[in-house]
């Protein structure tokens, strides 16, 4: 298992051995979504197949063990954003996204974020005794105190003089000399009670919040809703370069992968399944790259 720099790899194994035998310190940033737990069985030819272990610890420590590694492969500026799902055991929550994340700050892993991931075209469900679940966790962990971010590539549009503002008095406000309020969060700010509204807002747009709504990919390569592509680009542009490697240990259909070759970076993929690593290295040699690699 030779890794080679500045390529698309994808390489059929176990994460953790894979990720073995690669230089320390090479990866920028990872976006990944392991399998859940005791959801589905993608190769059923193997039964060490993290994901379909009887107990959850056990899951755990199997994600554990590969996050460690993940962890000596980074660069010391790295990222790791991991999206994971949740579990119903006899109709009990496990908590699973929560759970996991702790578990990879034992191990030096520094949690940053927790997002949540609304999906407006989730499942239906027929359950009648709780809410229908749209939503997933995406965890935001960096190797280190400082570390690659550049968050004004990741802005949102202001919405205080918007359509869906909900401030008082509305877009009434901007431009009007003392048409500020005297009281309230922003009483005081001679920008706003000189009606220079226009200071107080960075151009580029507020900060990305913590609530992405962001509908399921679709690939009909496959039979179940992918990554989309939208969600591996907010994470990836935020935390890596042109020319950078990034790596995703759970590569499955390939998104990260396709994400990446689009913005120029390079890629370094792992999966257990012998198909999905055909399928994903065949979707992104057929990738076209829009970035412009170093």
């Amino acid at each position: 298992m030779v890794y080679i720099e500045k390529s698309y790899t994808v390489i059929t194994g176990n994460a953790k051995e894979v990720l073995s035998t690669i230089p320390d310190k090479i990866i920028q940033t990872s976006i990944t979504s392991p399998p859940y737990f005791g959801h589905r069985i993608y190769t059923p030819e193997n039964e060490n197949e993290i994901g379909t272990e009887v107990e959850l610890n056990d899951y755990i420590n199997h994600l554990v063990d590969v996050f460690s590694e993940l962890y000596k492969k980074t660069r010391d500026d790295g990222t790791l954003w991991l999206n994971i799902g949740d579990t119903y055991r006899n109709n009990i929550l496990l908590g699973v996204p929560w759970r996991v994340a702790l578990a990879l700050g034992e191990v030096g892993w520094q949690l940053r974020s927790d997002i949540i991931w609304y999906k407006p075209n989730a499942m239906p469900s027929s359950v009648k005794t709780r809410p229908t679940v749209d939503h997933e966790y995406i965890f935001f962990f960096a190797k280190n105190k400082v570390y690659f971010y550049n968050p004004d590539l990741i802005r949102e549009p202001h919405v205080t003089f918007g359509e869906k503002s909900r401030m008082k008095g509305g877009r009434n406000h901007f431009g009007k000399r003392n048409g500020t309020p005297e009281n309230g969060k922003n009483s005081g700010n001679p920008n706003l009670h000189t009606s220079r509204w226009d200071q107080a807002f960075h151009p580029l747009g507020r900060n990305k919040r913590t609530v992405w709504e962001i509908p399921l990919g679709k690939y009909r390569g496959v039979h179940f809703a992918v990554f989309p592509e939208k969600l591996v680009e907010t994470c990836l542009v935020a935390t890596s370069q042109e020319g950078s490697l990034v790596c995703d240990p759970f590569t499955g259909s390939g998104t990260t992968g396709v994400v990446a070759k689009k913005l120029g970076r390079y890629f370094y993929g792992i999966d257990l399944s012998e198909k999905y690593s055909q399928l994903a290295i065949g979707r992104i040699n057929s990738t076209i790259v829009q970035g412009t690699l170093l």
